[in-house]
């Protein structure tokens, strides 16, 4: 098969040191964005570089540099990063009695396959050799499930607090320049990327270097029971998402309903009660979540490469570098995630609004490019010249070029349905003008230019997604799509950078708003935030497609797992399952929707009230009741995450343990292609609502200002598509890829179970 040009020790080391490189860079930022201070300290900020913090501040003239403004800024950002942390610490709560019980369910279960014997059984691709017992994978597929748990918290928890801390640096940046403010904002999603993408690979390193000194030789186990990691990562993922989306958009819809549409008071209004809500929950939702939500990806990705891998001629063979093809390829990704983002800081600076949102297209392109050349050094130097994969029972040759190929296909295709996305959601192109332009003759014909722009956009993605599949399968089989999926997620750490400058400029505009800083610096802060408004929609598109890939590797995984030769849709077994799945998207939709619908409910009558009874809101001169509002969107959102998280988690179980493999591997491929279709649709309507309020809203063009100022009627028809649209792109939809990811994973995990025990009622009948 050839031998490979990368030692074995060379890769134990090389993984590693690129993980702990990723740390130390996201560290360097870290205290980069710290020298932006938030007391009142003059000579604070002293080193003269290009991005340098010694300008003096422009507009002195306004009364900006002024004591009241910056302490200000830090009492707002201390209310939200304390609302933001008392949150995240009652959902861990929660979600942690659930991942206590859920490992105690996964240690019984696979347990049990053998009848919780400690004897070692016949392996299950190669009966003639002796592999480690079942006990021992109930075991560490217990302990891998809790350090992907833990490690996804985590992941969430510190963008959080990175997002919180860096949101008034940004605003007080923002008094000196556009460029400075972007890149505080810039740099402090680089502190989140980067330690999201490093912490990933180094604890899945770890845990795979751990489990071997039991394992041994039983490579076929050892892989088997790390994928436990992929499933404790999405089903913090889930909760993280469902939760952060309802509070957010409850008090989101909430502060808009009544601030905007029936007080005519700006977004952000510090005399809106639900202000401080609604930016607590750009943080719980779209920074927490999202972190969470690409970790799961990025773990399940390499989980699924690795089941496969291992039962190839890598794992047969024990060939350890090319084992650790996958992880091969998020470090090299970390390395070029680094290079790119000092394009962004440090190489070229920006000068004017209209750089800001080329500024991100850019750091897309480059990772991109620079990544084609990383991949192609690593399967030159990782990878034999030719080798086997496991394909459904046969071993299939393949070629390193192959396997770069397949890789390549995923990061491009990440690439295709990024800016398919941004065309369909930024309103610098004709489908968001169009749908600002239907505000015309009100809320009615809006909405139906949203949604069918929403079903539109779903077309291209898939045909990238199609083509991917196609390509990376004739290639490399199951292996091909995993390593595929892996390539999109290659970039993981610029993606998340992009993702997470998004809320930080959000919550900058607000707290420039809340602080009664001038106009000047509040255009500013939306350039910002609506160039980050348009990459969030990109990072939900990367997001989407990614989940797609996954969760077809884990499909793959599981019916190789679980025995199946074919997964024929004629027999009835797999038809119901498939009608089924494809069913389990919409209800899932329906119970994040009403969700978001009934707390919301309860939020607008809670503003109305303050605004009714307490004397002066209005005026200024009585502060609102912020408290209660926030009250509202955690009770509910905790409350509201149970019903979709038990869902989603006991699909799988239901149906695998009495229907058996087949109709589960209906349910699975149904759940898929439904879910991805609405899961872009949802995304993309809802962005483009969004973008077509901020057009309106901003006048820049001719065409905007006949449909403007704010407060016109067409004006008022966007806000209530934007309303509309706000659980679409911001619970629903990015919730939905959680959803086909870990249905599938969690199919994997329990396929042993399955394969044995599965299948009662047709048994008994």
């Amino acid at each position: 098969m050839g031998s490979v040009l990368l030692s074995d020790l060379a890769t134990e080391v090389l993984i590693p040191v690129c993980a702990v490189i990723g740390i130390a860079f996201s560290l360097v930022q870290w205290v980069l964005v710290s020298r932006v201070k938030l007391s009142l300290d003059r000579n604070a900020s002293s080193p003269k570089n290009k991005n340098g913090y010694n300008d003096y501040l422009i507009e002195e003239e306004e009364g900006i540099n002024d004591h009241n403004v910056v302490s200000k800024c830090a009492e707002i950002q201390a209310a939200i990063s304390e609302g933001a942390t008392s949150f995240l610490f009652t959902e861990y709560q929660y979600v942690g009695i659930f991942m206590v019980a859920f490992a105690i369910l996964i240690f019984l279960f696979l347990g049990s396959v053998e009848s919780f014997s400690t004897k070692s059984q016949p392996c299950t691709y190669n009966p003639d050799k002796l592999c480690k017992p079942a006990l021992a994978t109930a075991i560490f597929s217990t302990v891998s499930f809790v350090l992907g748990a833990v490690t996804s918290v985590l992941s969430g928890f510190l963008g959080m607090k990175i997002a919180t801390y860096a949101n008034a640096r940004t605003t007080l940046e923002a008094r000196k320049g556009v460029g400075k403010a972007f890149i505080t904002a810039f740099r402090s999603g680089a502190v989140m990327g980067f330690l999201l993408a490093a912490n990933g690979l180094l604890v899945l390193y770890i845990a795979i270097n751990l489990f071997k000194l039991y394992y041994g030789d039983d490579w076929e186990g050892l892989f088997e029971a790390i994928t436990g990691y992929g499933l404790g990562g999405s089903s913090m993922a889930l909760f993280g998402r469902v939760a952060g989306g309802i509070y957010t958009k409850a008090a989101d819809v909430g502060a808009d309903l009544v601030g905007k549409v029936e007080r005519n008071i700006p977004e952000d209004d510090p005399r809106n009660p639900a202000v401080i809500a609604d930016n607590v929950g750009d943080n719980v939702g779209d920074i927490a979540g999202m972190g969470s939500d690409l970790f799961g990806s990025y773990a399940e990705s390499s989980c699924a490469a690795l089941v496969v891998a291992s039962i190839s001629s890598f794992g047969i063979n024990h060939e350890f570098t090319s084992m650790c093809y996958p992880l091969l390829i998020s470090s090299m990704g970390v390395l070029v995630c680094l290079i790119t983002t000092l394009f962004a800081t440090d190489f070229f600076e920006i000068k004017a609004v209209k750089e800001i949102e080329p500024a991100l297209k850019k750091q897309l392109i480059i990772s991109t490019i620079l990544m084609t050349l990383g991949i192609a050094i690593v399967s030159w130097i990782a990878l034999p010249s030719s080798f086997t994969i496991f394909n459904f029972g046969a071993q299939k040759v393949v070629k390193n070029w192959q396997l770069f190929l397949c890789v390549c296909v995923g990061l491009w295709a990440g690439l295709i349905i990024g800016f398919v996305t941004e065309y369909y959601t930024s309103n610098a192109y004709s489908p968001v003008q169009d749908v600002a332009d239907s505000c015309r003759t009100g809320a009615a014909t809006n909405v139906i230019f949203g949604l069918a722009l929403g079903y539109k956009s779903v077309i291209i993605p898939i045909f990238a997604i199609a083509i991917s599949i196609f390509v990376s399968f004739s290639f490399a089989s199951m292996y091909g799509i995993a390593v595929a999926a892996l390539g999109m997620l290659s970039t993981i750490a610029t993606g998340l950078a992009i993702d997470a400058y998004g809320p930080i400029s959000d919550n900058a505009g607000g707290i420039a708003e809340m602080a009664g800083m001038s106009h000047r610096i509040r255009e500013r802060t939306d350039a910002l935030d609506a160039a980050g408004n348009t990459t969030a929609a990109i990072g939900k598109g990367f997001a989407i497609g990614s989940a797609a890939l996954v969760s077809l590797a884990l499909f793959g995984a599981f019916v190789s797992r679980a025995a199946i030769s074919t997964v024929d849709v004629l027999t009835p077994k797999v038809f119901i399952g498939l009608i089924v799945g494809a069913m389990l998207p919409y209800w899932f939709s329906a119970m994040t929707m009403k969700s978001v619908g009934s707390a919301a409910l309860k939020m607008v009558e809670e503003v109305r009230r303050q605004f009714n009874t307490i004397p002066g809101i209005m005026e200024g001169l009585a502060k609102p009741d912020y408290a209660t509002c926030v009250k509202i969107s955690t009770d509910a959102s905790i409350k509201e995450m149970i019903p979709p998280g038990a869902l989603v988690m006991l699909t799988p179980l239901i149906v695998g343990t009495l229907f058996g493999v087949e109709t589960l591997s209906g349910v699975l491929a149904g759940a898929l292609v439904s879910g991805v279709q609405i899961a872009i649709s949802a995304s993309n309507t809802g962005g483009a609502w969004d973008n077509a309020k901020k057009y309106i809203e901003a006048g820049a063009s001719e065409h905007a200002r006949t449909l403007g100022p704010k407060g016109s009627e067409p004006h008022k028809a966007a806000v209530i598509g934007d309303t509309i649209g706000d659980p679409l792109k911001d619970t629903s939809g990015p919730s939905l890829n959680i959803l086909i990811k870990l249905m599938a994973v969690e199919s994997l995990v329990f396929a042993p179970f399955f394969a044995t025990h599965g299948g009662l009622l047709f048994k008994i009948f």
